[in-house]
């Protein structure tokens, strides 16, 4: 079952076509959504919540077309980079009114995580760290039970200590509710740590989509020294580097790559980092 399912999705605006032919979010994981900026990962968000109407389409979030379900916004939660806070409003004003929005608000697990972070409710939006800033968007995102939660490059101006508890306090909430992550970013190194799933996109397209597990698992970084390459092979790679003594390249395959070169290169493991920056080498 999906939480989200795309189906021939396409946005065009000047300079920028989205064009998604298939993307699916698994119910119950985290599904990490990577792309260098400006690949079309907040368009795509922006079509899933509705914000922007596409050209065309099919998107079912919760097996429901949001445009025509509003109650199903109340079973979905939204983090971004930006805010929507007002900088001079008062934490506990903020809570009061957001609150009254939701049938399913849990206040007994909101004091939890605000005593938890230690957040003083007396203080202004504008006078919490960054770091503050952005536990409280999640606690206030989570305090409701959402089925599904989006996000949209939540830690890009977080230092690692704070990113790190940001991605404790998410997993740690997905054993309360059996929730679903769709988890846009371009810091690879989060994903590393907690996603299930990666859907990868760039210029618009989608360009892998597997289980975390097996994309890291079938990838292999290959090392060989110049005089050995033969052009004739150069397919086989996603993309490759090289210098005047050697090329280096990723290959999806490693059975493959044990076939053409056997004992003869060099094969590393590859993080999503390295996956990623072969793949748009290649577009």
């Amino acid at each position: 079952m999906n939480a989200i399912k795309i189906t021939d999705l396409q946005k065009d605006y000047k300079d920028f076509s989205l064009n998604i032919k298939n993307l699916n979010v698994p119910t119950g994981y985290i599904t990490g959504f990577i792309g260098p900026n400006g690949s079309g990962k907040t368009t795509t968000i922006k079509s899933i919540l509705g914000m922007v109407k596409p050209n065309s389409g099919i998107i079912e979030v919760l097996d429901s077309d949001i445009s025509k379900n509003i109650k199903i916004k109340e079973d979905i939660a939204y983090v971004g980079d930006v805010s929507g806070f007002l900088e001079e409003s008062k934490i506990s004003n903020l809570h009061k009114v957001i609150s009254n929005f939701y049938t399913n608000w849990d206040e007994v697990l909101y004091k939890k995580y605000i005593n938890d972070f230690k957040i003083n409710e007396d203080k202004l939006y504008k006078d919490l760290s960054k770091g503050q800033k952005k536990q409280f968007e999640l606690i206030m995102a989570l305090s409701h039970h959402p089925k599904l939660l989006i996000m949209d490059e939540p830690t890009s101006s977080l230092d690692p200590l704070i990113r790190n508890d940001f991605l404790e306090l998410m997993q740690s909430h997905m054993e309360i509710d059996n929730m679903t992550v769709f988890y846009s970013t371009h810091i690879t190194t989060d994903l590393d740590k907690a996603a299930d799933y990666i859907v990868m996109i760039y210029n618009g397209n989608i360009l892998l989509q597997d289980e975390k597990d097996s994309i890291l698992e079938n990838h292999v970084l290959v090392k060989i020294k110049k005089e050995l390459f033969d052009e004739s092979i150069r397919k086989e790679f996603i993309s490759i580097k090289e210098n005047s003594f050697s090329f280096e390249g990723l290959m999806n395959s490693k059975e493959k790559a044990y076939e053409l070169f056997g004992n003869e290169a060099i094969y590393e493991k590859c993080n999503l980092e390295d996956i990623l920056m072969y793949y748009t080498r290649r577009s």
